[in-house]
């Protein structure tokens, strides 16, 4: 007799990130920093405590969503964005929205706009029963 397996909602996790810089309107850097920013200061202890995921290996059974909100969506690289998170089967949707702020340009920090760019992200943690 099979078992029913039911992906469950473990932790939904929400982050800020920003590209000072312009970058041709390259949305990479500042999603990244959204991850970060909202995987950072969690610790999922119970993944290991309840769902009992103790080892690397079981820790890659669980899935992660990534959902990024991005002023130019088709401007991100989704491969770099999901290595900002370490472990579990990664998914990502890409989606407008984020923000474009007026900064300065600073050609020498390799600036190319004043424009300041702002993601979003919510990264949701799914375990299986």
């Amino acid at each position: 007799m099979h078992k029913n397996v039911k992906e469950r909602r473990f932790i939904n996790q929400i982050g800020i990130g920003s590209d000072q810089h312009g970058h041709n309107d390259d949305c990479t850097n500042a999603a990244i920093k959204a991850v970060k920013n909202a995987i950072s200061n969690n610790c999922l202890c119970g993944l290991s405590e309840i769902c009992e995921l103790r080892e690397p290996k079981d820790l890659a059974k669980m899935k992660v969503h990534v959902k990024i909100g991005a002023p130019y969506p088709e401007n991100i690289d989704e491969k770099k964005v999901l290595k900002a998170i370490p472990f579990g089967e990664k998914t990502i949707e890409v989606v407008k929205g984020g923000l474009i702020a007026q900064g300065i340009m600073i050609k020498e920090l390799g600036d190319t706009s004043d424009k300041i760019i702002v993601c979003n992200a919510a990264v949701t943690v799914f375990v299986s029963n």
